[in-house]
């Protein structure tokens, strides 16, 4: 299919080849021979066909998957050479860097710059950091009392083992970076995978399985089946699948601990966010204010942890506000291919219909633009960015989860007035402070109630940082080491001498 230049050629040669679904070894159709379309965002127009997997499918990858965790090919192979093998992964992500970026940018509709700088170094970089964990999981001997045996003796110890068959559900708006954030802790803990891309951007997971076994995985470590949201269901409801892990959006995750009831399965849910800035007064407003727009017009505003609640001490208001709305202004809106776009489209119509949908709750609701607020043109899935005041906690616009390039921007007297308003929200994923004043920084990262608190930064991500919600923003935490113990189980285990 027709794909403007200039674009990666390795990258237009995988888009144009059949993409299927990997089992074990083997790529294979869906049992029902169906495929479903994904779409260039940027044009709206057919991009691929991919294999439309459904429940049988899921079960067939279950299958291989515990055969494999049962013959324990990848358990019992030297840690140092999975180290190895998983650190070769992030090798030759960044050797096909430039194709990745590419069919990320397709796919999504992302700046390739962007895709290229940040989506891919950052992924490839945590299978080099988890790399090194393969050789450091341990457990601990423990010396015991056990007072009502006088007299014994014992050896306690603590063993960590993989914890089986696990399925990993992931969102589009971060497609390759979600794809290695869950895939190299499980990797790195000995586990087997299936693993679930997003309908809307199934192209970069497809092309980094490729790599996977590349790189020497052996054949059934990890399946990738690709599909809609039925085929998510059925491997979060599959009664051999030990644990999910599911990154998107608080609905969906509440219908995924519905569904793995059926065998207590583990969960590990990295879910949605409403996530307060506060710029306070005594802040660096040169690093400020673009920081702040910056927190929400990041990914086109697609990103969990977005700062979509601009809260600024009154003092400065105006003059924050101010300067939030002309950085939206300047920004470049187009393609992603555009090496002069700074802004790329929403992912989807589906996308496109619900941002839109809040620019007209916020005009019902009595919300004023400051800047944006409408679709931009009338081919591919754009919207401007977009700047609202005049708004409260109990509007949609301010309390939901808009996903997109929307910020709201609210006045607050002191610490004291601001925190009860950024703690107010269902979610807790993140926060941002602005302040020179250091003390203030410590205390009010300490009351606010998200998983992660940036002071005079946002969206600052590594590999060994962990990172995930409290409330509704989900369980337990993605990256740095504690990620490791999602994907594993303690064992204790005692001997009388």
């Amino acid at each position: 299919m027709a794909i403007a230049d200039p674009i990666d050629e390795a990258a237009v040669k995988f888009v144009n080849s059949p993409h299927k679904i990997l089992i074990g070894s083997d790529w294979v159709d869906a049992a029902s021979g169906k495929t479903f379309e994904t779409y260039n965002p940027a044009t709206g127009e057919v991009l691929a066909n991919v294999a439309e997997g459904t429940s049988e499918d899921i079960d067939r990858a279950v299958k291989t998957a515990r055969a494999t965790f049962d013959a324990q090919t990848w358990t019992k192979m030297k840690p140092n050479e999975r180290s190895r093998i998983i650190h070769r992964i992030g090798d030759l992500m960044l050797e096909h860097a430039d194709e990745l970026a590419a069919l990320e940018s397709l796919d999504n509709g992302k700046p390739l710059a962007i895709a290229r700088a940040a989506d891919v170094e950052l992924a490839a970089d945590i299978f080099h950091y988890m790399s090194g964990w393969v050789t450091k999981i341990e457990g601990n001997t423990i010396p015991i009392s056990v007072p009502y045996m006088p007299g014994a003796e014992f050896h306690a110890y603590t063993l960590k083992d993989p914890i089986g068959v696990v399925g990993q559900i992931i969102p589009w708006n971060f497609p390759l970076l979600m794809a290695a954030w869950k895939l190299s802790p499980a990797l790195a803990a000995g586990v087997t995978v299936i693993l679930k891309p997003a309908e809307q951007t199934p192209l970069s997971a497809l092309r980094l399985a490729e790599l996977i076994l590349e790189a020497g995985v052996p054949p059934g470590v990890v399946n990738v089946v690709t599909g809609a949201g039925d085929a998510g269901a059925a491997l979060a409801a599959h009664d051999d699948v030990d644990k999910v892990a599911f990154t998107g959006s608080t609905e969906v995750g509440k219908e995924i601990v519905r569904a793995a009831a059926g065998n207590l399965k583990k969960l590990t849910l990295e879910l949605g966010g409403k996530s307060p800035n506060i710029v306070f007064s005594d802040a660096d407003m040169e690093t400020a204010i673009p920081g702040a727009a910056n927190a929400i017009f990041f990914n086109h505003g697609q990103c969990c942890s977005a700062g979509s609640r601009l809260y600024v001490e009154s003092k400065d208001f105006d003059d924050v506000l101010q300067g939030v709305t002309d950085h939206a202004k300047s920004i470049k809106v187009g393609s992603g291919q555009d090496p002069q776009t700074e802004m790329g489209p929403l992912v989807s119509q589906e996308q496109l219909d619900r941002v839109c949908g809040y620019f007209e709750s916020g005009r019902d609701e009595g919300a004023e633009f400051a800047t944006g607020g409408q679709r931009k043109g009338d081919k591919g899935y754009f919207v401007e960015p977009t700047v609202l005041t005049h708004t409260n906690p109990n509007m949609k616009v301010e309390a939901e989860e808009i996903f997109g390039p929307v910020v709201t921007v609210s006045p607050f007297k002191n610490a004291d007035d601001v925190m009860p308003t950024a703690n107010t929200s269902t979610y807790g994923l993140a926060a941002g402070v602005w302040t020179k004043d250091i003390s203030k920084a410590h205390r009010i990262a300490k009351q606010l109630r998200a998983g992660t608190v940036w002071v005079n930064c946002y969206n600052v991500f590594d590999a060994s940082l962990p990172f995930g919600g409290y409330k509704e923003s989900g369980w337990g935490r993605e990256m740095g080491h504690e990620v490791l113990n999602n994907y594993l189980e303690v064992k204790s285990v005692v001997t009388q001498l």
